[in-house]
C-alpha cells in the first residue's frame, strides 16, 4: 500500500489530514491482507531487458487521451481474492470494445509474488497488476527500486464519463495521497475503500439483549454473557494474526491518540512501550485469559475463522469490509451483518468512541518496464468510470475509489453499516501505515511472531511489547529498506 516520504511533509500531512478530516461517507471493501512472504530485493533489482519491446505510442484523441496503441496487446494480472474476478473481466470487455483490434491477456491468481517475481527480474512484467493477497509484493521495495510507473498521466487525463473533469477530481479524498511516496508522483491506485473494525451479527447481539460495548469492561461483560450461551466472544485468523490490528491499531489510537500510531509508523524508539499500547495488549490478552476466544482459533485461517463466526460460534471478529463478500456463501440471510469501531478502555481515552480505521485498499500498479503502460493506465481509467464503479459495488458489496456510483444500488447490510460507522467517526478516522510501509515487519514479525504468539498464550503482553519493539528497532536500523515518516 502507498505511503508518503519524510522528505515531503506537505504530502504526508495532506494524506493523513485528508483521510481523517474529509473522508466521512466513504466505505468499502479493501485488500485481503493474508500472509506475505518478504518481497526479495532481487525481485525489484531492475535487471533484464523488456524496454526494447515497448508498445509504440498511439494517437491521442478525445476518446483516447492517454495515447493507447490500438493494436498493442495489454496484459492484466488480477489478485483472485475476496472480490472475485468478474468485475475486472467486465472492465476488460469495455477495453476490448474500445480497441477492437486488441485482445487483452487477462489472468487471475492468488500467487502474485511467485508468479510475477521472475518477470520483474527479467524486465517483462504485465501492464497492470492488482498487487494484493497472500503474496503481495512489497510496495516500498518496488518504489524504492524504481519499478513502478508514475500514474500522474492517468490522474491528469480526462475522466471516462466527463471530459471536463480530470480522473483525480473524481476520486474519494485521500486516495491520491495514499499512492504517493516521495513528492507528487503517484505510484499506486487504490481501487477499493476499506473499513476496518469489529464485525458481528446484530441478530446475535440482540439475542444477548446487548448493545455493542464501548468500554472494555462492557466488552468483557458481553463476552461472558455470550460464553454462558455457548458462544465464544471472539475469533480471528489465527494463522494470519495480522488481522488483529484491524481493530487493535485503531483502539491504540483511540486510547493514546493518533500520535501514538504515528510514532509506531515512524519506527521511533520505544514507540511500542507507550502506555496505550500496553493497555490495549493487556485488554486483548484478557480475552484469551478469560476463555473468550473460540477454542482452536490459533489454528484457523481467515476463511475458517470467518466461517465459524458466520455459523454463530463466535460473536466478534476483527476484519475489513471485504468480509461481507468473501463470506457471502456462509453468512445466513438473517445475520444482519454490522461493523463497529473498536471498543476502548474507558472514558480516559484520548479519542471518542467511534474512532475507526478506514483507507484505500486493493492496490493496482503499472510496472515501469511494462510493454504497454498507457494500456494499463487506460484500463484503470475505465475501471474508475461510474458504470464500472457501480458494477463493482453491485457485485462485490463495495464502494470504489470513484466518488459516487451508488445511485440506484441498494446497499447491503455490511456496506450500509460501514457507511454509518464512518459517518459516526466524522474526523476521527485513522490510517496506520505499517501494513503498506513495511509489509514484512507488519505481517511476519509484529503479526505472526508478536500478536499471534500473545493471543495463543505463548507470550505475555509485556513480552510481546518487548519483542515487537525489537522488531521495529531492527527495521529502523536496516539500511537495506527505505524508511518513511509522518510529518
Amino acid at each position: 500500500m502507498g505511503s508518503t516520504s519524510a522528505q515531503h511533509p506537505e504530502n504526508n500531512g495532506s494524506a493523513r489530514v485528508g483521510r481523517r478530516d474529509l473522508i466521512k461517507r466513504s466505505a468499502a471493501l479493501g485488500l485481503i491482507s493474508v500472509p506475505t512472504m518478504s518481497f526479495l530485493s532481487a525481485c525489484a533489482s531492475g535487471g533484464g531487458g523488456g524496454n526494447g519491446d515497448k508498445a509504440k505510442e498511439g494517437k491521442k484523441t478525445a476518446e483516447n487521451p492517454l495515447g493507447v496503441n490500438d493494436t498493442a496487446q495489454m496484459e492484466f494480472v488480477l489478485f483472485d481474492g475476496g472480490f472475485g474476478k468478474e468485475y475486472a473481466e467486465d472492465a476488460v470487455k469495455i477495453y476490448e470494445k474500445n480497441f477492437p483490434e486488441v485482445t487483452v491477456k487477462f489472468s487471475a491468481t492468488q500467487k502474485i509474488q511467485s508468479t510475477l517475481q521472475p518477470r520483474f527480474n527479467q524486465g517483462t512484467p504485465p501492464d497492470l497488476i492488482d498487487n494484493s493477497g497472500a503474496e503481495q509484493m512489497d510496495m516500498g521495495v518496488l518504489v524504492g527500486k524504481d519499478q513502478l510507473a508514475d500514474l500522474t498521466p492517468l490522474l491528469d487525463a480526462p475522466s471516462y464519463d466527463d471530459p471536463s473533469k480530470k480522473v483525480r477530481d473524481t476520486l474519494r479524498p485521500g486516495i491520491v495521497e495514499m499512492g504517493q511516496f516521495d513528492g507528487e508522483k503517484v505510484w499506486i491506485m487504490y481501487y477499493a475503500y476499506t473499513v476496518y473494525g469489529v464485525w458481528y451479527s446484530q441478530k446475535a447481539l440482540d439475542s444477548l439483549d446487548e448493545q455493542y460495548p464501548e468500554t472494555w469492561d462492557q466488552m468483557l461483560a458481553v463476552c461472558e454473557k455470550a460464553k454462558k450461551k455457548g458462544m465464544a466472544g471472539w475469533t480471528y485468523a489465527g494463522k494470519y494474526p495480522y488481522y488483529l490490528p484491524f481493530s487493535l491499531y485503531p483502539m491504540i489510537g483511540k486510547v493514546g491518540g493518533v500520535e501514538v500510531l504515528d510514532a509506531i509508523d515512524n519506527l521511533e524508539p520505544n514507540a511500542w512501550k507507550h502506555p496505550a499500547v500496553k493497555a490495549c495488549f493487556e485488554a486483548y490478552y484478557e480475552l484469551y485469559k478469560k476463555g473468550y476466544v473460540l477454542k482452536g482459533t490459533p489454528g484457523l485461517d481467515h476463511i475458517q475463522s470467518q466461517t465459524a463466526w458466520a455459523q454463530g460460534k463466535a460473536l466478534f471478529i476483527p476484519n475489513g469490509s471485504w468480509v461481507e463478500n468473501e463470506s457471502a456463501n456462509v453468512i445466513p440471510k438473517d445475520f444482519d451483518l454490522a461493523v463497529s469501531a473498536p471498543t476502548g478502555i474507558d472514558s480516559s481515552d484520548k479519542m471518542p468512541f467511534g474512532t475507526i480505521w478506514a483507507s484505500g485498499g486493493e492496490p493496482f500498479i503499472v510496472p515501469a518496464k511494462a510493454k504497454n503502460t498507457a494500456g494499463g493506465m487506460e484500463q484503470l481509467r475505465i475501471m474508475l468510470s461510474e458504470a464500472s464503479s457501480k458494477n463493482f459495488t453491485g457485485k462485490v458489496k463495495s464502494l470504489t475509489a470513484y466518488n459516487g456510483g451508488t445511485d440506484g444500488i441498494t446497499l447491503t447490510p455490511g456496506l450500509k453499516s460501514g457507511v454509518a460507522a464512518l459517518d459516526k467517526a466524522g474526523q476521527n478516522v485513522v490510517n496506520p501505515r505499517l501494513q503498506d510501509w513495511y509489509v514484512q515487519l507488519q505481517k511476519e514479525k509484529i503479526g505472526v511472531s508478536g500478536l499471534g504468539e500473545m493471543m495463543a498464550g505463548r507470550l505475555t503482553p509485556a513480552e510481546a511489547v518487548k519483542k515487537i519493539q525489537g522488531f521495529a528497532d531492527e527495521a529502523a536500523k536496516d539500511t537495506s529498506i527505505k524508511h518513511y515518516k509522518h510529518q
